[in-house]
């Protein structure tokens, strides 16, 4: 296996007093899917906005194709391959779908001053490319408002790989879905990976993470409680972590200590059923 295409070296971030990442180090390989996962405040989303573009890290090292970058844009991050799909898509709801497809990036035709988009081209590109992921919608005419969520997600999955992603940052691309829809979500991840995308799927959910990934990196207030590739690692152990991992075991002791503070439960093999009754006393 190659090296990896991005990666990140004791990474951390602050804002203001707030520290919300620390030392973290994430790895990104050509067809492979990293799994990024952790509950709400774990520091997923200042995670997604450094490898993006939007924020600059603070300390440690951000290298993609092994040079140190430090980029200011989103554009400066998409020039360099890597394309970020949030949850809210940065789709124009009553746009047709093939207007979406290249929102920003539009085709012209003719010279100037009679310069217009290139309708036909667009649109014919639009059915190749989500044909070539293995989509296959009635119409591209149609606005992106009225697909269901999981078509829109694959859509933009398709778009980003059009224009050229090494990279592909998905953003809990499953938050909102029901369970028919996520699997179609989670299939199209699969072909991102199979056309040798490196995938970034960042999710809240260690049982869709199971399905898809290849590599999980699971954070905690702001830091890697774990990091691992899939060999070895079973369901369990992932939800054990994301749930908190060294944390939930101490609270774990701690709740059975209160449940039995003087250690009396057990003592003489049958709890308090083998107390001996104090004679006189109620039953």
């Amino acid at each position: 296996m190659g090296g990896p295409f991005l990666e990140l070296v004791d990474v951390g971030k602050s804002y203001g007093t707030v520290t919300a990442l620390r030392g973290v180090g994430l790895a990104v390989r050509a067809a492979e899917v990293t799994c990024v996962l952790g509950d709400n405040g774990a520091g997923k989303s200042t995670l997604i906005n450094i490898i993006s573009g939007r924020h600059a890290h603070d300390t440690g090292q951000y290298s993609v194709d092994g040079e140190q970058v430090r980029f200011s844009s989103p554009r400066e991050a998409l020039d360099r391959g890597i394309a970020t799909v949030y949850q809210d898509l940065a789709v124009v709801p009553l746009m047709p779908v093939w207007r979406n497809f290249f929102l920003g990036s539009e085709p012209v035709t003719g010279v100037w001053p009679f310069r217009r988009l290139d309708v036909a081209t667009m649109r014919e590109t639009t059915v190749a490319e989500l044909k070539k992921m293995g989509i296959t919608l009635p119409d591209v005419d149609q606005p992106i408002g009225s697909l269901s969520g999981g078509q829109r997600q694959c859509v933009a999955i398709a778009r980003a790989v059009y224009f050229g992603a090494r990279v592909l940052v998905l953003d809990e691309p499953t938050a909102a879905l029901g369970v028919k829809q996520s699997g179609v979500v989670l299939s199209y991840i699969a072909a991102a990976r199979d056309a040798g995308l490196g995938v970034v799927f960042v999710t809240h959910n260690p049982r869709q993470a199971f399905l898809a990934g290849d590599h999980f990196v699971v954070l905690h207030h702001g830091e890697v409680e774990l990091d691992v590739s899939r060999e070895g690692l079973s369901l369990d152990d992932l939800a054990h972590h994301m749930a908190g991992g060294s944390e939930l075991d101490a609270l774990e002791r701690e709740l059975e200590r209160g449940r039995d503070p003087a250690g009396l439960t057990g003592t003489s093999g049958e709890g308090q059923a083998g107390m001996r009754r104090i004679p006189g006393a109620p039953e």
